[in-house]
């Protein structure tokens, strides 16, 4: 059975709250993008339970499309590519370095999802990501250009060329942080292609290795249009749309499995403590 045959675009659709058009064109694109974004929230909890999120179509439909689930970067990425592709766009997967919190951008392996978008008609293809879980994450694709700032959704960025010695130019992905009124990278990329067998791979890696952030505690997030909200092991951040934060540490674990059914929309998997 193909991909296409496991997925289920009026399902997806459904369940992201798209009710606009089906065309091919800037606006469904934005518009698909961003209620991704504010729909389906991204949490690692399959990493922390010891196992590798299954990355068939026909899982993350089960999971994220018709369960109370999230997933991360893969999972989102790929929900969004089969959706895009159905829809009539020309999607490439990408894959790149995150350099937020790190010393350089060399210094973490190339494993975070992003997709090359092209739209008919238009002459430049759009990054897109739904998969990034911070909060200068997209919210609304941005051109595939550097040298421009591009605001959407209330969060603004830019890309940036780095020096590097590759053959393929190298971009830097940055958002604008309010708070300390500078440009912050989120990570770094090539527009080489990859295929679904290097994010399997990927996917093993990040989802069972001892030494992956994401098998170490849970790591949740979930954008809403007046704020954003994480829980990061046991502490528990709140940024509003004005730019106010507000941190507290969980302790109680009937607590937390509250918080995160009531707040992030996620079902915890059974035998799984979230506070250790």
């Amino acid at each position: 059975m193909s991909d296409f045959e496991q997925f289920d675009l009026g399902a997806y659709l459904d369940r992201v709250g798209w009710q606009g058009g089906r065309r091919a064109d800037l606006e469904t694109l934005r518009g698909v993008h961003l209620a991704h974004a504010l729909s389906l929230p991204f949490e690692n909890l399959d990493a922390v339970s010891g196992r590798a999120p299954s990355l068939a179509p026909a899982d993350l439909m089960a999971k994220m499309i018709h369960g109370r689930r999230g997933g991360y970067c893969y999972e989102h990425n790929t929900l969004l590519r089969l959706a895009l592709q159905a829809l009539g766009f020309g999607v490439t997967p990408l894959a790149g370095r995150v350099v937020l919190g790190a010393e350089t951008p060399e210094s973490r392996p190339r494993t975070h999802a992003m997709l090359r978008v092209s739209v008919p008609g238009e002459r430049r293809p759009y990054l897109a990501d739904v998969g990034f879980g911070a909060e200068g994450a997209l919210l609304v694709p941005v051109p595939l250009v550097t040298g421009e700032r591009f605001e959407g959704a209330g969060r603004c960025h830019r890309l940036t060329p780095l020096p590097h010695e590759g053959p393929l130019e190298l971009w830097e992905l940055q958002a604008y942080d309010g708070r300390a009124r500078e440009w912050a990278g989120q990570y770094a990329f090539t527009l080489e292609p990859f295929a679904t067998p290097d994010f399997e791979v990927f996917n093993w890696y990040v989802g069972t290795s001892p030494r992956s952030p994401f098998t170490r505690r849970p790591y949740l997030q979930r954008t809403t249009a007046e704020r954003h909200l994480s829980l990061d092991g046991a502490w528990l951040t709140e940024t509003r749309a004005d730019g106010t934060v507000t941190e507290r540490q969980l302790t109680d674990e009937a607590e937390a499995r509250r918080v995160v059914a009531r707040e992030f929309g996620i079902d915890v998997p059974e035998g799984l403590r979230l506070l250790g």
